[in-house]
């Protein structure tokens, strides 16, 4: 028998952690309105200082709820949100998912292409959408483009003094509205503020729990987006786990902070759903900004901070310079990249909390282990299963096979957020979701007697950058469309931050003349800012094996040597 089996990683567990979670009878829709009725009066939502009280989103979910509803929005249907974290985006979410309506996230920074390939595999019905882009999503094809779109103006969530700072007729105020929002000018967009002004039908269905909630894009090594299929089960339990994992949360009393943005796999968990269910105060912010984050810390002090290396280094030196007291901040968890141990230190000296790294996928809705939040932690290590999770490290070629204790092998994970497939891809869904609901990672890992798991490599070839998701072959492509350039390998290359930076080796026609800078412009019509590579380098010819295909391990070692690393 395996040894995993037998769940070793138990004894690991802070004081007060299950090893199971109860099962969720909870939707999504129930789980807010519970909230609802036990914090009324206590701050939900909170946006440069403006405070929704849970009352309050309560009604503003039903209402908008109502107004999608009179646009035709049923269960089942898409419901395509591109948005900012914003006091709106929760609001959307939440309204989309009473009628049982499927939400698909969007990053809001997409160029237009990238924008319509998603919406050519969802299709949704009605697009609520940043004023921003409103006008690229008017501009789809007819057989793409949304019966409805409603355009989200973010500064109506703000104070009003804000907003009356944001009209003065100065520079500095241009600027700044410039930044947070735009009038569209395409015909028949629907403004958000008069989306919901009518009570919802009672003939508006509720979802149940095995009900799809969100479509959630994840890369593929292909280039091909790939919609994983998350139910209300799968969500609700991630976030039941989550808390699970925190002993020493309050109920109504924690502020959490929503640096990490709505549309990932990561911050919708944690602040979306996680915090939700605690009656829990989620600071929001559009965008990280260590100015921003640091105003609002001395103006509502955090207790839980989900977030990147990256965000903590930042903050970490500033609150220093800054004298700014971080020692309300209890607990904070990593994802989505590499936790060097240079940052846990220096995080920890400068709020006297804990800071642990965890692990996930979007497919595990997304976090499947983490770090134990006390003295029982390994920094270094991806940490051990939640509660309700099961795991085995197995032979890559063969998922039957179990590998020994200490010895690489893939890592699958088996539990209540485990997706439910991929969207209209039963080939990919077979590939991925073995006999047993075993999900495969495609991450190279060892385990330990204690369970501990350490990521040693990915089997795929996928991009970590900023905690983004990057498909090499995307970026290979968008970079192929320049005129001078004949061949294009991308690869990942490691930062000191922790994470990784895309990058890219090129072969160029005869007689073109290598312009790095020029290239990068090129590829920034074709892809969002993450994507484009920060270092580019030119090679003769790329490495390919004996059936022609680009070698990109080796691409990787050439760029690590010419780097001196």
């Amino acid at each position: 028998m395996d040894q995993l089996s037998a769940r070793p990683w138990l004894a690991a567990y802070a004081d007060g952690v299950p090893a199971e979670i109860e099962p969720v009878t909870q939707t999504l829709v129930d789980m807010l309105d519970d909230a609802v009725a036990r914090y009324p009066r206590r701050p939900a939502l909170e946006f440069f200082g403006a405070v929704t009280t849970y009352r309050e989103l309560g009604e503003q979910v039903a209402r908008a709820a109502a107004g999608l509803w009179r646009l035709g929005v049923r269960a089942g249907d898409r419901v395509a949100l591109i948005l900012p974290n914003a006091p709106q985006h929760v609001v959307a979410f939440y309204a989309a998912q009473r009628l049982g309506a499927i939400v698909v996230e969007h990053n809001p920074r997409y160029t237009p292409p990238e924008l319509r390939h998603l919406f050519e595999v969802h299709h949704a019905k009605v697009a609520i959408v940043w004023d921003a882009v409103a006008d690229v999503v008017a501009e789809f094809p007819s057989d793409v483009r949304p019966q409805h779109i409603v355009a989200v103006t973010l500064p109506d969530a703000m104070p009003w003094r804000l907003r009356a700072l944001l009209r003065l007729p100065v520079r500095s105020a241009r600027e700044k509205r410039a930044a947070l929002t735009a009038r569209p000018t395409a015909k028949g967009i629907l403004p958000w503020a008069k989306l919901g002004r009518r009570r919802l039908p009672k003939a508006a269905s509720r979802p149940t729990l095995d009900d799809t909630a969100v479509l959630q894009f994840t890369s593929g090594t292909t280039g091909r987006p790939k919609a994983a299929v998350l139910s209300h089960r799968n969500l609700r339990s991630n976030a039941a786990q989550s808390v699970a994992w925190v002993p020493d949360l309050v109920l109504g009393r924690e502020v959490f902070y929503g640096v990490l943005p709505l549309f990932h796999a990561y911050g919708l968990t944690l602040c979306l759903t996680t915090a939700l269910s605690i009656g829990a105060r989620i600071v929001l912010f559009p965008t990280f900004d260590v100015t921003m984050t640091i105003d609002a810390i001395r103006r509502t002090p955090p207790t839980f901070l989900p977030a990147v290396p990256p965000i903590y280094d930042a903050l970490a030196r500033a609150t220093v310079r800054q004298k700014v007291d971080l020692s309300t901040l209890r607990n904070a968890i990593s994802g989505a990249m590499a936790l060097p141990a240079s940052t846990v230190q220096r995080w920890e000296a400068a709020t006297g909390g804990i800071l642990v790294e965890g692990y996930g996928m979007t497919e595990s809705s997304p976090i499947s282990l983490g770090n134990p939040m006390g003295p029982r932690r390994r920094v270094g290590t991806v940490g051990v299963p939640f509660p309700s999770t099961e795991i085995r490290v197995v032979d890559p070629d063969d998922p039957t096979a179990d590998r020994p204790l200490g010895e690489p092998g893939e890592l699958l994970v088996r539990g209540p957020q485990v997706f439910q497939g991929y969207w209209n891809q039963p080939d990919e869904t077979a590939r991925t979701l073995l006999e047993g609901g075993w999900l495969r990672t495609g991450d190279i890992v060892t385990a330990d007697a204690d369970g501990f798991i350490t990521v040693v490599d990915r089997l795929k070839e996928l991009i970590i950058s900023g905690g983004f998701n990057i498909s090499p072959s995307e970026v290979e492509q968008a970079l192929m469309l320049h005129p001078d350039v004949v061949d294009a390998a991308v690869v990942g290359l490691p930062r000191a931050s922790g994470g990784e930076q895309v990058a890219a080796a090129v072969a160029l026609r005869d007689g073109a003349v290598f312009d790095d800078e020029g290239i990068r412009e090129w590829t920034r019509g074709h892809l969002t800012g993450y994507k484009v590579p920060r270092t580019i380098v030119e090679f003769d010819e790329l490495p390919r094996s004996l059936v022609g295909k680009v070698q990109r391990r080796e691409v990787r070692e050439e760029l690590l040597r010419r780097r001196g690393q």
